[in-house]
Order: structure tokens, then sequence, then C-alpha cells
């Protein structure tokens, strides 16, 4: 018994010292497929899906301070490598949008507290990750380790302003600038995409790309549209303050716009995953990552909802309330993949363990 107990410490250890940075995505995933439910007037569900979120965010939260206190130089790599350090903005999005999710719920208190924390932490990882992972690197390029995970930067800042949107009709002191806060966030999430979609652009044109690179977060860049279309849907339908109405026509056009390249985006994703799974034979296995095509499914959904009611666009929100269901099996296929995965690497090498070990 003491080489089994010794055996599994190792095992987790382990899995904590190269915890992905991303694996947040878990909560994302998990939280607007929940709010795609509750859309659909699913309560039992969408609950369920709720607390499962709930716990995974604690978890990942216990993880990572434990991760940042036993392994503080793995976890410097990460911050400092570009092809991982834009992970850390899963946190960021994970708060806001497990916020969101309570605010619907009534819990007003509590998704204002997860706007605090994720303002925060978005403001302080966005200085720091930029700096550490890219300007801060002796060695060039950088641009050759640009990839979809750098669109989670802006999936952060979109989740800022939903999360803002969603609460300003609550409160009643500060509306005005919890306003602010919400454009200001949609806004300078644009920014950020156009200059992620330049950078990551620019990588697939001058490098070689392999079947091995073109890996799941490359969804990301749909569902940085696909949250930005939601932001962009919460902020028109928020009460008149003065930087809403100033803003109001532009992102309500805009939010068109980034829907119907994000619906673009879509096939093209689904052939890149075609070619690099069926065309090259790379194996499909479970890996966080995969949770990086979950989230953007969702969201897709969600926004679509709520863009065609705020925009007065039928087809659009049928088209979201439909999609939605596939963002649900694919969370569901994620989720046993996970299952399996976790039982495999922590609980299964220990049935081979010799009599003599495991006595």
């Amino acid at each position: 018994m003491r080489g089994y107990a010794a055996e599994m410490t190792n095992a987790v250890s382990r899995a904590v010292a190269t915890l992905n940075p991303g694996y947040f995505a878990l909560v994302m995933s998990t939280g607007i497929v929940s709010v795609g439910m509750h859309n659909h007037d699913l309560t039992t569900l969408s609950t369920g899906l709720l607390w499962i979120a709930i716990v995974s965010y604690l978890v990942l939260l216990f993880l990572t301070v434990w991760r940042a206190i036993a392994f503080p130089e793995e976890l410097r790599a990460d911050f400092t490598d570009p092809r991982r350090g834009f992970g850390f903005f899963t946190f960021v999005a994970s708060t806001d949008v497990l916020g969101t999710r309570l605010a619907m719920a009534g819990l007003h208190s509590t998704a204002l507290l997860l706007l605090t924390i994720g303002w925060f932490s978005w403001l302080v990882l966005g200085y720091i990750v930029p700096w550490t992972a890219l300007l801060g690197r002796s060695d060039r390029p950088v641009l050759a380790s640009a990839n979809g995970t750098w669109f989670i930067w802006v999936v952060a800042s979109e989740s800022v302003a939903v999360l803002a949107a969603v609460l300003e009709p609550t409160i009643q002191n500060g509306r005005r600038e919890m306003a602010l806060l919400a454009v200001l966030s949609w806004s300078v999430g644009i920014f950020l995409y156009a200059a992620a979609g330049i950078f990551v652009g620019a990588r697939l044109l001058i490098y070689p790309l392999t079947p091995t690179d073109l890996n799941p977060p490359y969804w990301v860049a749909m569902g940085a549209t696909a949250i930005t279309v939601l932001a962009g849907a919460r902020i028109v339908e928020m009460a008149d303050a003065p930087i809403v109405v100033a803003t109001r026509g532009l992102i309500a056009g805009l939010s068109v716009v980034f829907w119907a390249f994000g619906s673009w985006l879509i096939p093209v994703l689904v052939a890149a995953g075609w070619w690099r799974h069926v065309t090259n034979r790379v194996p499909l296995r479970y890996e966080a990552t995969l949770w990086s095509i979950v989230f953007p499914l969702g969201m897709y959904g969600v926004a679509g909802y709520f863009l065609g009611q705020a925009d007065h666009l039928p087809i659009v929100e049928l088209i979201g309330q439909t999609e939605i269901w596939f963002a649900l099996v694919a969370w569901l296929l994620t989720f046993v993949a996970m299952i399996i995965h976790l039982k495999r690497t922590l609980l299964w090498q220990q049935r081979f363990l010799l009599p003599e070990q495991s006595a």
C-alpha cells in the first residue's frame, strides 16, 4: 500500500508540474454550454453544468496555486513561452464566464466579486504575459511561435465586457462606470483581435505549417469573434448611459460583421481538422487544448441567440439555438474523454505495480 500511495503521489505531482495553463478552458466551455441550456429553459441540465463548472474552477485554482508553490520553475517557463503563455488568460475568461452564469441565476454579489477578480487579472496578465512571452525574450523571431492561443487574450478582454454588461442593470450606483468598463473592454478586444490576427496570419504565411502545428487552439480565432458578438449584443441592450448612446450603433453593426466572419471561419477550421487527422493521420487523443474547440462552439451558439434578440435577426437567433446542441455533444464527448484520460494517467498505471511494490 505504501508503494501504491507513493506512485499515486508521484503521478499527481507530475500532473500538477505539467498542468497546461490553458486548462481553465474547461470551465469556460462548461459555463457557456450551461448558459446555452439555460436559454433553452433546460434548468436541471443547466444547473448541473453550472455545478461542474464551479467544482472545476475551484479544483483548477487549487492546482494552480499548488503548482506556483511547488513548481515555480515550470510555471515561470510557461510565462516565458509564447506558445503557452497566453493560456493564462483562460483564468480571466473562466472567471467572467462563470460570473455571467451566476448572474443569470440571480447571484449578483458573487458575480460582481468574480468581475472584480477577472478585471484585475485581465489588467495584470495583460501587461505581464506579452512582456514575458514576447518582448522579454532574447531569441528571435518570436513570430514563429504565434498560434491560436494568442486569441485567448481577446476572449479575456471580451469576457470582462460581457459580465460588466450583464451586471449593469442589476446595480444601483455606478451604472455609468460599469457601462464604461463594458465598452472599454469590448473596444480593446477589437484591437487585440486585429493584432492577434495579423501575427498568427503572418506566422501561417511565412513559416512552414505541419499537421501537428494546426492544433485545437486555432478554434479560438472563431471563439474570439463569437464572444465579441455576445459582448456587443449585451452592450446594445444596456440602458442609455452616455458611452452606450455614443457607441450603440457602431457596436450593433460590428457585432453582425464579427458574427458573419466567425460563421465563415467554421468550415475553414473543420477542413483544417480534416487535413490534420484524416489526411495526415495525426491521432485524435484527449488533450487539455480540446476544450479550445468546445468553448468556441458553445460561445457561437449563445452569441447567435443574443445577437438575434438584440438586433431583431430571427435567422441568426435560430442558428444560435440550433448550434448550441452541437456544442453540448462536443462538451459531453470531451468530458468523457477527459475522465478516461485522468483515470488512465492517475489510476490505471497503479494496477501494474508488482505485488511486492504495493505491499
